[in-house]
């Protein structure tokens, strides 16, 4: 790539600008009673993303993450934290602003809500709950080959 050609190309910028607890729930619907039970659990973590673009190149992304933690057919906790972010994105090209609002910009606030999700389940007098890494590179990625499968199939894409 020439000077010219490098210097025509936009500059490729990132920030974050704000980082936020959009909602969060905690609920024990079968307190007291499930404190007497054994402490044999079955969890269950579903992860969402959601992206609104707020201006030209200001966007926000909020990460939902639901644990849900049963002991048989009892739900002991469910817990619910919307981490939300604003970031400003300019010069990226139209292929790689999926990858950077749907894998990196949640891989920015998957922190914050482990975080404030381990901090709910302690504070509700249960065991600490740490949950794990999660690679938002494959979920991408994985979302992208079943959003291609369908629209082979003759799917609609949403």
């Amino acid at each position: 790539m020439s000077e010219n050609d490098q210097a025509k190309a936009p500059q490729r910028e990132f920030g974050l600008q704000r980082i936020y607890t959009k909602d969060i729930s905690f609920e024990t619907p079968n307190s007291p009673d499930i404190f007497k039970q054994e402490w044999k659990t079955e969890s269950n973590v579903n992860l969402n993303s959601e992206v609104n673009k707020l201006a030209d190149d200001i966007f926000e992304v909020v990460l939902t993450i639901t644990l849900t933690t049963k002991i048989g057919d009892k739900t002991a906790y469910l817990a619910e934290v919307q981490q939300g972010g604003i970031f400003f994105i300019r010069g990226f090209a139209e292929p790689d602003m999926g990858p950077m609002l749907g894998a990196y910009c949640p891989n920015v606030l998957c922190p914050y809500a482990r975080e404030a999700i381990s901090d709910l389940v302690t504070k509700g007098s249960f065991p600490q709950m740490l949950l794990t890494h999660v690679n938002f590179d494959a979920l991408y990625a994985q979302h992208q080959q079943e959003q291609a499968a369908k629209a082979e199939q003759g799917g609609t894409t949403h």
